[in-house]
């Protein structure tokens, strides 16, 4: 099941299991006026901001995306378009693993998702390959209301493969004259630490290094 699409010979060389953002880039998250977090190439969650936590409680250090939106109800009652989502998280997961297929955490995470999940499994079957794009992002909020947000993804300079997913909506729309002031007292039964974990124990992409992002307050 877990055999990808590639024929080359596997890589040898182990990247670390967890990694630590830059302190740069934490203080460019805690910055930022939009939802906004980090995560690996599983999409496991390193950091994340206060707004990221409010948009969603998954979004927390620890979390993981894919998981949650195949097996956690709350978080796929956020997502009216998760089918299209979770499609695109599958392919864009084989892109980023390639032939590290050996990585105990590629084993743990979609062996945790073969046995639960037919929907996980059957889009596994696709060996389909693609990367994520900047796209609009349909959400339900269960406070908020419905809410259309762009989510823009963001390489993060000098780490193996963690990106800085931002969502941010359209100037002039509903959702930027409402955001972000509603977002803190969205979530008030949930108040996670955003500290990245120790090393031990992610919808081709958008990707735009941290170093070419404007400073805040520029277009």
């Amino acid at each position: 099941m877990l055999t990808l699409v590639a024929e080359t010979p596997r890589r040898r060389r182990r990247r670390p299991r967890r990694q630590t953002p830059p302190p740069g880039a934490l203080n460019l998250l805690d910055s930022l006026v939009q939802p906004a977090f980090i995560e690996d190439r599983y999409f496991d969650i390193v950091a994340s901001n206060s707004l990221a936590r409010a948009l969603s409680p998954s979004l927390t250090v620890g979390g993981n995306q894919l998981r949650d939106l195949f097996l956690d109800p709350a978080e796929q009652a956020l997502h009216p378009e998760r089918e299209n989502v979770t499609e695109c998280l599958i392919a864009n997961l084989r892109q980023a693993v390639g032939n590290d297929v050996d990585d105990p955490r590629f084993i743990e995470l979609t062996g945790e998702l073969s046995l639960a999940s037919p929907r996980f499994r059957q889009l596994w079957a696709r060996h389909e390959v693609r990367g994520q794009r900047g796209t609009p992002i349909r959400m339900n909020h269960p406070q908020v209301g419905e809410l259309t947000l762009n989510r823009e993804r963001l390489t993060v300079a000098g780490t193996d493969d963690l990106m800085m997913v931002v969502y941010h909506p359209d100037a002039g729309s509903d959702n930027a004259e409402s955001s972000p002031c509603w977002l803190p007292q969205a979530w008030p039964r949930r108040t996670p630490d955003r500290r990245p974990r120790q090393s031990g124990t992610d919808a081709g992409s958008r990707s735009t290094p941290l170093d070419d992002v404007p400073p805040k307050g520029h277009p």
